[in-house]
C-alpha cells in the first residue's frame, strides 16, 4: 500500500513517528510536506493529500496539525475524501472499519509518537467491513453528491 502524510508545522514532528510505523508495516509513503516546523497553513498540505488519494496516486493518507481537526475539516472538503479524526487505536479501528476512512489526521501538540504508531497500525491494518456500513458510505455519498 502507498501512503501519503502531509503536516503542518504543529505536525512535523509527529510526522518522524507515522513513518517508521508505515515503513515497519512494509508499505510506501509519499511525503507531501511540511518539511520544517516553520509556520506554514494546513489546507494547503490537506489539498495535497486528499486529492492524491482522490486520483489514486496514493491509497490512503495520513495528515497531522497541531489538534489534527483543522487538517480534518480541510480534507474533507475533497469530493470523495472521508477523512477521519481519530485520538486513540479504537477510533483508528472503527473509522478504518466502519467509515472506510480514506484518510486519518492526528495533532501533534495532543499525541505522543508511541500512541501515533498504534494509530496507525490499527488504521492501516483494519479492513472495511462493509455490510451496513456501506450503506451508510452510500448515504454520505449522496450527501456529497446533492450540496
Amino acid at each position: 500500500m502507498r501512503i501519503g502524510i502531509g503536516a503542518d508545522h504543529g505536525g512535523f514532528v509527529l510526522k518522524e513517528a507515522v513513518i517508521k510505523a508505515i515503513e515497519s508495516l512494509g508499505h510506501e509513503y509519499k511525503d507531501y510536506g511540511t518539511y520544517s516546523e516553520e509556520s506554514c497553513d494546513y489546507p494547503d498540505y490537506a489539498l495535497k493529500v486528499a486529492a492524491a488519494v482522490k486520483s489514486g496516486e496514493v491509497d490512503r493518507g495520513i495528515l497531522l496539525c497541531g489538534t489534527g481537526i483543522g487538517i480534518c475539516i480541510a480534507a474533507n472538503k475533497v469530493k470523495g475524501i472521508r477523512c477521519g479524526h481519530v485520538t486513540d487505536v479504537f477510533s483508528a479501528k472503527a473509522t478504518a472499519a466502519h467509515n472506510d476512512a480514506n484518510i486519518i489526521s492526528m495533532g501533534g501538540r495532543i499525541t505522543s509518537p508511541e500512541l501515533a504508531q498504534e494509530i496507525v497500525k490499527a488504521y492501516l491494518t483494519t479492513p472495511f467491513e462493509s455490510g451496513r456500513h456501506q450503506r451508510r458510505i452510500d448515504k454520505i455519498t449522496a450527501i456529497e453528491n446533492n450540496n
